[in-house]
């Protein structure tokens, strides 16, 4: 996959297939408009994602300024479903100024050679948003490209949106986000130094990471999780929080303990996968208390899995 960052200045060979949006999660929504994309390969078309770094959301203090998903995460999916390009135009006071005609006249056309542009009803491009589908079906007929408009998804008859998966991981309904994103909600990191108190007093060793403070994470407390790492799938139970007991920096961090795993995983990437939630963060009145109920955690997690 070629990825164009930090750069408007930017052309591609071949004619593309182009789809424009946010992405943020790539969910089941976005990817009926990549597999779209895909089938456009057909007819020589390269297969190209348009997307904003920042996105306009964060770049303008909207909402909590929280995302789904990291520029990483969101690069793995589209090389997963098979992107050939990949724009991460940046989103500045001059580019956003940049009115919907010229957006596509200019760089959708005559940079990128779009001859089919693909996208969700709730499309939104140039100066002030003023670009939508019905803008693009317009300029379409003036200057000779194809265009589909995506149907959304429903979940439970509503609609599969960033905003309503944002809404589950908020509640902690990991199985629904699940379900609306067609994957497990991840965090990719690298594996840190802790505290060491784990594999020292409490004789409970586990990863450490410290989420990329974009990362949109789900209520403080204990999950049911799966971890991706040295290429291998292991089970695990995940904390998320600020550790209450033992720390109070007050820092989020995420700890997994692996089931089955010896040795030392430092400096690794892993991909911690949340599946459930089996209770909120908690502070004990010492480490003995927070002992027994890692334990008993531990315990239930081997029925969760399987492992009992």
């Amino acid at each position: 996959m070629q990825i164009f960052t930090d750069v408007t200045d930017f052309y591609s060979v071949q004619e593309t297939a182009v789809a424009i949006g946010k992405f943020d999660g790539v969910h089941r929504g976005h990817r009926l408009i990549l597999e779209d994309l895909a089938k456009q390969k057909e007819d020589g078309l390269k297969s190209c994602v348009f997307t904003f770094d920042p996105s306009p959301e964060i770049f303008f203090g909207l909402g909590n300024g929280k995302e789904l998903s990291t520029r990483e995460e969101k690069r793995r999916l589209f090389k997963e479903y098979g992107v050939d390009i990949l724009i991460e135009f940046p989103f500045t006071e001059e580019t956003a100024a940049t009115e919907p005609e010229d957006f596509v006249r200019n760089i959708l056309l005559k940079q990128l050679h779009a001859s089919y542009l693909a996208a969700g009803p709730d499309l939104s491009f140039g100066r002030k948003g003023k670009g939508n589908f019905m803008l693009l079906q317009e300029l379409a007929r003036h200057y000779h490209f194809d265009t589909r408009m995506i149907d959304k998804l429903n979940y439970e008859g509503t609609p599969i949106s960033s905003t309503l998966i944002r809404k589950m991981i908020g509640e902690g309904r990991m199985e629904d986000a699940a379900a609306c994103l067609g994957y497990p909600y991840r965090i990719l990191d690298n594996v840190c130094h802790g505290s060491r108190i784990g594999s020292g007093s409490l004789g409970i060793p586990t990863i450490n990471q410290i989420p990329p403070a974009i990362k949109l994470l789900p209520p403080f407390g204990v999950y049911y999780s799966q971890v991706i790492v040295r290429g291998k799938t292991y089970k695990g139970m995940t904390n998320i929080g600020v550790k209450p007991t033992v720390s109070d920096n007050g820092e989020a961090v995420a700890e997994t303990f692996l089931y089955d795993f010896e040795g030392s995983l430092y400096g690794e990437r892993a991909e911690v996968r949340l599946l459930s939630f089996k209770r909120p963060e908690q502070k004990f009145d010492g480490l003995e208390q927070l002992k027994a109920q890692m334990e008993k955690d531990l315990e239930e997690g081997r029925a969760y899995h399987g492992l009992a």
